[in-house]
């Protein structure tokens, strides 16, 4: 659902830029509060995982294909503030680098890609969170309930932009007819994506999945009539240390098992996806949306259209514009990330509270 240059006139592109950069400076603020020791090391993998899985169009109906936008996908595994952001630099570096997504219209494609399916799909997932059990399948059965309602919602948001500052002389109720039905297919694929990765995630580390926290009850113990929470036991003296308390456990192994399979999917998986056009590219041509649409901006750049240029190799290129991807994604959103922890522990540290607040 990547909007290229022309489709949006001027005014509502720039419209578009100032909402989104008010949804990112709102969410710099509030990732610094999702962001601990254990998810600021995960932000930057769930961005580049993001990356990765685009490069898998699937095929959905009728020479059309579709991919993963994954805001359902990182608001659950590192809150929605921090999704908002994962996205955004997902959208970034397509944008500046790989010219998939126009640079006049990356607000245009924050506002949908990265706010709209985070903002809903966050909503829709806390809502079935609380009455479904508190068990772990309920998490997974969330994860897909909330990724296969914010794709169409996306869509939705696309037909009501294009609706406002349309380049074009088309129908909107045929454009949002088209739009919602072929990303209702789409939503599908985005919702088992969403849903086997965060129950992957959760079977075998629960503590790092932000949707997830609270699920687990603490243990309980009755004194005097009245529960109270269990201390935690400590280890006798001269006694063997056991295993590791889960939230104690280092995020090392997910990491790197992460980052392999980010760079397996988009070096190698990527050659196999499919050629059609995605879901608003079908549609634009069907229905005439792209008659306006300009060359990007970044169209001679050496890994436009996600290859390398003059590498004749199609699956060599290819695969190398992958992994290039994967790593400058995972370097940026890393710093970024990294950055608004350390400033979050600054904020936090004694120095930084009043002396009259200080105990």
């Amino acid at each position: 659902m990547h909007v290229p240059d022309g489709f949006i006139n001027a005014p509502v592109s720039a419209a578009a830029g100032v909402v989104a950069a008010g949804a990112v400076a709102v969410s710099l603020k509030g990732a610094r509060r999702e962001l601990d020791e254990k998810t600021a090391p995960l932000a930057g993998l769930v961005a580049a995982f993001i990356f990765a899985v685009q490069m898998l169009n699937f095929p959905v109906a009728a020479g059309t294909s579709g991919h993963l936008l994954g805001g359902a996908l990182a608001a659950i595994l590192v809150g929605p503030y921090t999704g908002v952001l994962c996205v955004s630099v997902v959208l970034l570096m397509q944008g500046v680098l790989f010219a998939d997504g126009g640079l006049t219209a990356l607000g245009v494609n924050i506002s949908d890609m990265a706010i709209v399916t985070t903002v809903v799909a966050y909503l829709v997932f806390r809502g079935l969170v609380k009455v479904l059990p508190r068990k772990r399948r309920s998490i997974t059965v969330a994860s897909f309930t909330a990724a296969l309602l914010s794709v169409p919602a996306a869509a939705v948001a696309f037909t009501l932009i294009y609706a406002v500052g349309g380049t074009t002389d088309v129908s909107i109720g045929k454009v949002a007819t088209a739009m919602v039905g072929v990303h209702v297919l789409i939503g599908i694929g985005e919702a088992a994506i969403t849903a086997l990765t965060v129950g992957a995630v959760v079977a075998v580390r629960p503590d790092l999945v932000y949707g997830a926290r609270g699920l687990t009850r603490p243990l309980k113990l009755r004194v005097g009539g009245e529960l109270v929470d269990a201390p935690a036991a400590e280890p006798a003296a001269g006694a063997v240390a056991g295993p590791a308390p889960v939230a104690a456990r280092s995020t090392r192994k997910v990491w790197i098992a992460g980052i392999v399979t980010s760079l397996v999917l988009a070096g190698f998986v990527s050659f196999y996806a499919s050629a059609n056009p995605d879901g608003l590219e079908k549609v634009a041509h069907d229905k005439g949306i792209d008659k306006e649409a300009e060359e990007h901006a970044s169209a001679d750049s050496p890994l436009a259209d996600y290859g390398v240029k003059d590498i004749a190799d199609a699956r060599l290129s290819g695969g190398l514009a992958g992994i290039i991807g994967v790593g400058v994604t995972v370097v940026a959103g890393s710093a970024v990330f990294w950055a608004l922890r350390r400033r979050r522990t600054d904020d936090a540290s004694p120095a930084a509270v009043p002396e009259s607040e200080q105990v």
